[in-house]
């Protein structure tokens, strides 16, 4: 059976901030929504769950705006990537390599680890209408073996993209006797056809010349997410992107880092940074060193010493006088002196 996500008139619309995520807030992923309000107004979003994944349809006569940003993405690091069907409008999505429109009987792709903004339009009747699978990232590149970046866009109308729509729509619409585990096969099966079109469209292509920088930019976002969690290891991050651990130390040492350099570089930085940024009433120096991910004080003080060629007392008095910083360097020696930004880039 499907369950409805949300449903907004023009007594509710302005609430859609607050709702757009479900009942327990946690249906779709965090951003900025808004709808266009006027009379008459009616958006509904109607899901079906299969395992980790939810096939959604949407409907609305108005038009929709989303935005998902860097701070979203700090605060909820879900690395989900949707697929989008375009029934009726169009999708305008702005992205960091550039912007895309998919019109009716489009195939459009959105990743939530990756900023963009994207705009729903009705159609000249007043109507748009979309359905999207929303899935986890690793769970897609084990059924799709090459990247589909964010503003992905190519037509819908070669027959496998029908038929892929229609296993969907069967899950989508079945009754509450089709098994979880069919219900799982169709999905996979539908998301298998989908693959075959892609390749056959030139994703595969497409992917394979950045796949390598993709997955490097999707580490270093999933370290810059949970770089606090003194647990984080190599095995945790490798799991959660999706690849071998080797394959993680791989993409590092080509770039000469290694894991641990790199996130204590990046445990530094935003240590140095709080530092700058608080005052001693407000936050001790252990307790930044515990907020930023070390285990203990006299550890983190070693480390900072360093990396800053001076103590995180000593810096955040120099701080107070100067309003100066001197960036921490990289503990390997080949990259000594690199600095990894969020822009995922590894030369300073």
């Amino acid at each position: 059976m499907t369950e409805t996500i949300f449903a907004f008139d023009e007594r509710n619309y302005h609430d859609c901030q607050s709702a757009f995520r479900g009942v327990d807030n946690r249906e779709y992923y965090l951003g900025d929504y808004s709808i266009d309000g006027r009379a008459g107004v009616e958006v509904r979003a109607e899901r079906k769950t299969v395992g980790a994944c939810s096939i959604i349809r949407l409907r609305s006569n108005t038009r929709l705006s989303f935005r998902r940003a860097w701070p979203h993405i700090r605060e909820d690091a879900a690395d989900v990537t949707v697929l989008w069907f375009v029934k009726r409008g169009r999708l305008c999505v702005t992205h960091q390599s550039g912007s895309c429109v998919a019109e009716t009987d489009c195939f459009l792709v959105t990743k939530a680890m990756t900023p963009f903004f994207m705009e729903c339009r009705t159609d000249p009747k007043s109507m748009h209408e979309v359905l999207h699978v929303v899935l986890p990232t690793h769970q897609l590149r084990q059924l799709m073996h090459f990247e589909l970046p964010t503003g992905f866009c190519i037509s819908a109308r070669r027959p496998e993209f029908t038929i892929a729509e229609h296993m969907l729509m069967d899950v989508f619409e079945a009754a509450g006797d089709l098994s979880e585990l069919a219900a799982q096969l169709i999905l996979d099966s539908a998301l298998r056809v989908l693959g075959e079109a892609l390749a056959e469209g030139g994703a595969c292509r497409a992917g394979r010349r950045n796949v390598a920088d993709g997955r490097l930019e999707q580490v270093l976002k999933f370290i810059e997410t949970h770089v606090s969690d003194p647990n984080l290891s190599q095995t945790a991050v490798a799991r959660a992107c999706g690849i071998s651990s080797r394959y993680l130390r791989h993409l590092l040492k080509t770039r000469g880092f290694s894991f641990s350099a790199l996130l204590w570089q990046k445990r530094l930085q935003l240590a140095g940074d709080w530092i700058l940024q608080s005052k001693p009433e407000e936050i001790s120096i252990s307790q930044i060193g515990y907020r930023v991910g070390f285990k203990s004080a006299p550890h983190f003080s070693r480390m900072f010493k360093r990396a800053f060629k001076m103590s995180p007392l000593e810096y955040r008095a120099a701080g107070a006088q100067e309003g100066a910083r001197t960036p921490p360097q990289c503990f390997t020696g080949k990259a000594a002196g690199s600095v990894i930004t969020d822009g995922a880039s590894l030369r300073a």
